[in-house]
């Protein structure tokens, strides 16, 4: 364990403005008044007109023309009866489409109203400091989670690209994919015939620690640009046309990536179309294709590839890939003489688990029936109660409420029975860390599995709830030792062994694991937080960390098996290792670092800082600039 270290109090730059010298050090105020309010707003128009819709089509179509039609054979020879049950899908599907419309006009109208507020800016929002500016930057974060979930993991994710330009928070050209990401919500163009692949993100926006800077530029895509899946892209970054990003190519802020070129690697840097042609193993075929289609650039390249033979010119020299497949075939495994042993699945990873737990899942049976009996008897109550009375007006009226609280009451159902089944289950064998064999017949690998099914289910329906920031009631019920200060934003954590101090966040993407699966063994060790640490997005901490009081570890990183991070420092890296001191305030606003990744060079420029007129006199600038 490591010694945490007393929290600073002072930071004195050589160059600070400020009177005293003292940094100002105030914790973000998230506004989850304001958050819940706008929440409800948006969801409520958004259900209570569809549901207007669908209650007037059941209630009179098709409860007259087809619930009251006495005779079996005429529900479907008579005319009205038939249309009336074959247009049911038709207007189920309306009217989710008119709630996703809805959503969009919503969300767009509220947005609106805080942009004429806070416009939108490029610069670096101080987080140390309390600023309107900050204010509504964090609102409309918020703000475009509900829609922007409701429409990508929805029946119609194509129609996220209409949402973002609606709403004004992204500008979409017409052809481009976005494919399932925790990012790509705001402050972002992007041009035609683009493809953004999965988990890839662009990030307008990045956070600099608890009491650091919010850095929030605009990024700018071209046409025909590729990402490849879990590519990262800084804020401020340019990506011209015609730019492809092999699969986890990654940049950090303020980097231009120019047309026509291939990029890879973390940082990102240039590929040549020799190594690409290479990485994609081009047969001599394949460059004869090349070579005979219309407009192609690279006729000088083929002809010294050819010319160097890198490839052999002779089809019959190549290697005949069927006969490969054939030999392949030919080469049987005698298994004979091998062992139960020798056969034997070797775990690599939690997910392979997955094959041999499958008889944990009977616990998900009570878990649902107990909980969607209790939704149940709660529907039939509300309903009986308004239909029966002289109000039955206030059924439709309170029907998204209703809603709401159903889904609630049902994910709550499920939170409390897993508790219960969780508590008789510890008793029996109380969790432990240590390196356990990663077997059936081994009690606390058995054990553990056990457990990791039984919390799945409720921790899944919280994550996909309208309020998915509620994980954190849900972990601290299963066994996270954490409070409400502390968040996830789209991460997944562990449920066993994991400690959290005051204000830590948790970056979108990352992953955080107690336990892990190498070979035949299991390795659980407790993974503490301190208070105010940050973990970037997509960034994987393993068993047995430790992360010291005030550190942040980058974006895209990652910790080895025990590793202590000491406190007040920036760790970057797989495997993470020291990048700097942690000095908040000390670093400057008014500078920005600009990068070329196409010629690996970088300049300074200067920028304005994002924060409200009546606070930027506690902003650190350059010297020469205060004395004009």
């Amino acid at each position: 364990m490591v010694k945490m270290s007393e929290e600073i109090k002072k930071i004195k730059p050589s160059d600070s403005c400020e009177p005293n010298d003292e940094v100002i050090k105030e914790e973000v105020s998230l506004q989850f008044h304001l958050y819940i309010i706008i929440f409800a707003i948006i969801y409520y128009i958004s259900w209570v007109i569809p549901g207007f819709v669908f209650w007037l089509y059941f209630f009179f179509p098709f409860r007259i023309f087809f619930l009251q039609n006495i005779g079996f054979l005429s529900l479907f020879t008579n005319l009205s009866s038939l249309i009336t049950l074959i247009i049911m899908p038709l207007v189920i599907i309306g009217c989710y489409l008119l709630h996703l419309i809805l959503i969009g006009l919503t969300t767009w109208f509220i947005w609106g109203i805080t942009e004429k507020t806070s416009p939108s800016k490029s610069g670096i929002i101080p987080r140390n400091i309390r600023s309107r500016t900050a204010n509504y930057y964090h609102i409309r974060s918020f703000m475009i989670k509900y829609g922007k979930n409701t429409f990508t993991k929805g029946m119609f994710p194509w129609l996220s690209n209409w949402f973002f330009n609606f709403v004004g928070s992204n500008n979409i050209g017409k052809g481009t994919t976005l494919e399932e990401s925790v990012g790509n919500d705001k402050f972002i163009n992007i041009g035609e015939n683009c493809y953004i692949g999965v988990n890839s993100t662009l990030a307008s926006h990045l956070i600099q620690g608890i009491f650091g800077n919010i850095s929030y530029f605009k990024i700018n895509v071209g046409n025909n640009v590729t990402l490849a899946s879990m590519c990262g892209i800084g804020p401020g970054s340019e990506i011209y046309d015609n730019a492809f990003l092999l699969p986890l190519a990654s940049t950090p802020k303020h980097s231009e990536i120019k047309e026509n070129n291939y990029y890879f690697g973390l940082p990102m840097r240039k590929i040549f179309r020799k190594k690409i042609i290479k990485y994609l193993d081009v047969t001599p075929k394949d460059l004869e294709m090349n070579e005979n289609i219309e407009g192609y650039k690279d006729e000088k390249l083929l002809k010294e590839i050819k010319k160097k033979k890198r490839y052999p010119k002779n089809e019959a020299e190549s290697l005949d890939r069927d006969q490969i497949l054939g030999d392949l075939q030919e080469d049987k495994i005698i298994t004979d003489n091998l062992s139960p042993d020798d056969l034997a699945i070797d775990f690599t990873t939690s997910s392979a688990i997955s094959r041999v737990n499958i008889k944990f899942l009977i616990v998900y049976l009570p878990i649902f029936w107990l909980s969607g009996l209790i939704v149940t008897i709660i529907w039939y109550w509300y309903s009986r109660a308004q239909v029966s009375s002289n109000f039955q007006w206030a059924f439709f009226f309170f029907f998204p409420f209703a809603l709401f609280g159903l889904i609630y009451i049902f994910i709550a159902g499920c939170l409390l029975f897993t508790k219960l089944f969780l508590i008789i289950i510890n008793l029996i064998h109380k969790p432990k860390e240590g390196v356990f064999k990663a077997e059936k017949r081994d009690t606390n690998f058995e054990f553990w599995m056990l457990r990791t099914e039984l919390k799945k289910i409720a921790l899944w329906l919280f994550r996909n709830s309208p309020f998915p920031w509620t994980d954190v009631f849900a972990f601290k019920q299963l066994g996270v030792n954490m409070d409400f200060s502390s968040h996830l934003a789209d991460a997944w954590c562990d449920s066993d062994f994991i400690k959290f101090g005051r204000k830590v966040m948790i970056g979108q993407g990352a992953t955080i694991m107690s336990s892990m699966v190498v070979g035949k063994y299991l390795l659980i060790k407790k993974v503490f937080f301190d208070d105010y640490v940050m973990v970037g997005g997509h960034t994987t901490i393993s068993p047995g960390t430790i992360i010291g009081k005030e550190s942040i570890i980058g974006a895209i990183s990652s910790t080895t098996f025990d590793q202590a991070l000491k406190p007040a420092w920036i760790y970057l890296g797989i495997p993470a290792r020291k990048l700097k001191e942690n000095k908040y305030a000390e670093e400057r606003r008014d500078i920005i670092i600009k990068r070329q990744v196409a010629e690996a060079k970088k300049f300074e420029m200067s920028y304005e800082v994002n924060i409200d007129e009546d606070k930027k006199k506690l902003v650190k600038i350059k010297k020469d600039e205060r004395e004009k």
